[in-house]
């Protein structure tokens, strides 16, 4: 659905990646990476007759920000938090705020990566709020570096779920912890142990399990998220917990890999999952195998994509569970 433009110089000329498909004022919407060979920067693009428009780039690097001077990879958006709706977005004092991660060196993901927090009033313009998740104030599972987050607010309290590694060099094992804040700008780990661990040896998640999308499905959570196998590919698998911190794995995976030719015939991974038009819609970025290919004085070896899987559910099953209308979050918090 959504592709890098190969030409040289624009910020998806190689690769796009990291889908966040939400809604807002009767529009769908979505936020991804594009990469260009030096670091990600962020686009936003609209559905319109089914088709994505050509993405416009609204979280450009920064030479000025340290944090974000090679890479601004905007991955969430504050969103109502229910698995049957639309994603739609949230404002907090009239503000929309969202996650990203950078890493401090040119390159691919060079260097161990941090988490920031964003606002903005339009979704076009964001500025730096909150305070920063960095490696090494964490455990050793995470101290290699820091990657995709979701953000979301239950009961007055912002989570981010995010994944991270153990160590900068390859091989490393990625995993998924959880932090808290009643103010984007203080954190507190909730436990020094990931939150969602790899798996067994030979589970489809044995080696990474990462990059969650987490939304309430009646009384329950679940967690989208994808594994990394022995075999070298990713697949999307889910969790569900009854409280956002302990996790059971339902041992399925939802969406594997293709066949060898299909454009996700190495991964199938990092999700982002809204519900529209009587289906669920499963967003996910699709990668194969490619011959060598130069763009400008770079080149790729792989396609690296947007797309979706759906699951049609049936008039009678969209909004049959309840939304959480619980919360008591505080408007005025940003």
């Amino acid at each position: 659905m959504v592709s890098p433009s190969l030409q040289p110089g624009r910020f998806d000329s190689l690769a796009v990646d990291c889908p966040f498909v939400f809604s807002v004022d009767g529009r769908t919407g979505m936020t991804y990476v594009g990469w260009d060979g030096d670091g990600y920067q962020t686009a936003l693009s609209w559905l319109e007759d089914e088709r994505w428009t050509p993405g416009e780039l609204v979280l450009p690097r920064d030479p000025a920000d340290p944090l974000t001077r090679w890479n601004a990879a905007l991955t969430s958006i504050l969103r109502e938090n229910d698995l049957w709706s639309g994603g739609e977005l949230r404002r907090v004092g009239g503000w929309y705020l969202a996650t990203f991660h950078a890493y401090p060196g040119a390159g691919y993901e060079a260097g161990p990566g941090s988490i920031g927090f964003l606002r903005s009033r339009d979704l076009h313009t964001w500025e730096r709020v909150g305070g920063v998740l960095r490696p090494e104030d964490g455990a050793e599972w995470e101290r290699g570096g820091l990657y995709k987050s979701w953000l979301l607010e239950h009961d007055g309290l912002f989570h981010l779920f995010y994944n991270a590694k153990q160590r900068d060099e390859w091989p490393w094992v990625e995993q998924t912890g959880l932090a808290v804040s009643h103010d984007l700008e203080t954190w507190t780990r909730v436990s020094e142990n990931p939150v969602l661990p790899v798996g067994a040896d030979g589970d489809f998640d044995e080696v990474f399990a990462s990059d969650p999308c987490v939304l309430r499905d009646g009384d329950q959570w679940v967690m989208f998220y994808f594994g990394l196998a022995e075999d070298g590919h990713a697949r999307e698998g889910v969790a569900t917990s009854p409280d956002l911190r302990t996790w059971t794995k339902s041992g399925d995976v939802l969406i594997d890999v293709g066949p060898e030719g299909a454009i996700d015939s190495l991964y199938a991974h990092k999700p982002a999952v809204v519900t529209r038009d009587g289906r669920l819609e499963h967003y996910y970025c699709a990668v194969a195998r490619r011959p060598p290919h130069d763009v400008g004085d770079r080149q790729i070896t792989e396609s690296r994509g947007i797309t979706r899987a759906v699951r049609d559910l049936g008039a009678a099953a969209v909004h049959a569970l309840p939304v959480d209308e619980t919360s008591t979050f505080r408007e005025d918090i940003a």
